[in-house]
């Protein structure tokens, strides 16, 4: 006696709404399906079923999945979620019914069934018990591009997709660092989305779809859209900014926002420095800084030396004067030995005193060293450069002389150069007075970077041939702990309890 054979599991994606824009596929699965079923609300109205209706014949056996919650709350013992989980256990049960009589289970499902579509819920329970074929509909996302009539995304620009249920700081985090993005889920989610719109900087750009290809579509800025009036069926959408034109922006208009790009590459950059990076209309900076930001069309780039820091921030500063958004490009944390200290030292002058400036936070050399090397930077430290170019050596002895004998730990910048190559020599030599040979020294270069080698040696050990400008020195203390666990590797990290007495 043959075994009997089950029926095959279909999620027909149906496109955003208008019924003409069904793939051929999924109009000859609907006609091939002794099934057809769709979820609803409890009102019974079925946005999917409405959209195939006129593929959907009498003779079609008809499964309604009704939620039985939709944005109300419930009073099920476990939540919203248990409701949930409880309804889709049981639409697929009943499903399965269906699949073991050797029925055909067309399951339609709004845009795309895999892409936040109800259909991925059956999948998930039935796919791997029966035969299965999911069929791709087109997007909300691709419906609201093409009505609003902009690119969505060009060349090497980067699409992000968001849920408008996420949290709102979530969300101005993700808008200030993406290219182009599409916000789903609206509805009860709008106020909170047009403020992550606002405060992430992107609300001008920012345009409204409503019910794409559907009866009552609406199209516009999202700034001019009242709160009370978006649908759960609404997107807002941040198109490509290539070829967009860049906002005309009376002299008033510009700032400067200087930015740290960390110690590399992408991988260190915060979402708000992304942010602004992507919003200037001017990068301003050292050439070897400029080269980590990724070029955008439209932007321009004023690449310079690295020891021109005071003609930067003017040129950079006078931009801004004339109503340019300009972000002035730093390494690391530009307030730390960087571009920051610079802009603002101008910008206090009377004739910038109107230019608005901000520094944004980068990860500074210190502290993703420190984070390779373990945690040295565990108690109290000291950060101090070695650079002689704009104070005298007496000056960073007598800062070395006196941190050393605080017992704290170490943070050495600008260590050496091609120039200046004894300052390493005279600090360890220094340091030797105070501290242990034994001490452990991380020597951190090109953090994050291609050429990246963190090692650790001990102070007395320390050999200044080994040291140059991309190396930064953390100089432990005399409670900074050195070990190699059973792994093989170094670990150095410093108590957070220092010892009475």
């Amino acid at each position: 006696m043959s075994e009997q054979k089950t029926g095959r599991l279909y999620g027909v994606g149906l496109g955003p709404g208008d019924p003409a824009l069904m793939t051929v596929r999924a109009v000859e699965i609907i006609a091939e399906a002794d099934v057809i079923a769709y979820h609803s609300a409890r009102h019974g109205r079925s946005i999917a079923r409405s959209i195939a209706a006129k593929h959907i014949r009498a003779d079609h056996v008809e499964e309604p999945l009704v939620y039985p919650v939709t944005t109300e709350t419930t009073d099920h013992p476990g939540g919203y979620r248990g409701a949930m989980e409880e309804f889709y256990a049981e639409a697929a049960a009943r499903l399965a019914v269906h699949l073991d009589a050797g029925r055909t289970v067309a399951v339609l499902a709004e845009g795309d069934p895999l892409f936040y579509g109800s259909y991925m819920h059956m999948h998930k329970r039935l796919a791997d018990r029966y035969p299965t074929e999911v069929i791709p509909g087109v997007t909300s996302v691709s419906a609201a591009a093409a009505r609003l009539g902009t690119p969505l995304v060009e060349g090497e620009e980067v699409l992000t997709i968001l849920p408008g249920t996420l949290p709102e700081e979530e969300l101005t985090a993700r808008l200030a660092a993406t290219d182009a993005a599409v916000v789903m889920k609206l509805g009860r989610t709008f106020p909170a989305v047009r403020r992550a719109f606002e405060t992430s900087g992107r609300l001008p750009e920012a345009r409204y779809v409503e019910r794409a290809t559907m009866a009552g579509e609406r199209v516009g800025d999202l700034a001019e859209v009242d709160a009370g009036s978006v649908p759960y069926f609404a997107v807002a959408v941040l198109p490509s900014r290539i070829g967009a034109p860049r906002p005309e922006r009376a002299p008033e208009g510009g700032e400067v926002t200087v930015v740290g790009t960390g110690p590399a590459g992408p991988l260190w950059l915060t979402p708000e420095t992304r942010g602004a990076l992507a919003a200037a209309d001017d990068l301003v900076g050292y050439t070897t800084y400029l080269d980590r930001v990724p070029v955008r069309p439209g932007q321009v780039r004023h690449g310079s030396d690295n020891k021109v820091e005071s003609e930067r921030a003017e040129f950079a500063l006078d931009l801004a004067r004339r109503g340019r958004r300009v972000a002035v490009v730093s390494g690391g944390d530009p307030g730390v030995f960087a571009m920051a200290t610079a802009v603002l030292e101008v910008a206090s002058q009377d004739e910038y005193a109107q230019v608005p400036v901000r520094v944004l936070p980068g990860v500074t050399a210190a502290n993703a060293a420190a984070a390779r090397a373990g945690a040295p930077l565990g108690h109290d430290y000291a950060a101090i450069s070695l650079s002689d170019r704009l104070k005298p050596w007496e000056v960073i002895a007598e800062r070395l002389r006196a941190a050393a004998t605080a017992d704290l730990v170490l943070a050495l910048y600008n260590p050496g150069s091609r120039s200046r190559t004894w300052q390493v020599g005279k600090a360890r030599d220094l340091l030797l007075e105070h501290r242990s040979p034994d001490t452990p020294v991380v020597l951190g270069r090109d953090v994050g970077g291609p050429a990246e080698n963190v090692r650790t040696v001990r102070l007395g050990d320390l050999d200044p041939a080994e040291v140059d400008m991309r190396t930064i020195l953390l100089v432990g203390s005399s409670q900074t702990r050195w070990v190699r666990r059973g792994d093989g590797r170094q670990i150095v990290w410093t108590p957070r309890r220092y010892p009475e007495g």
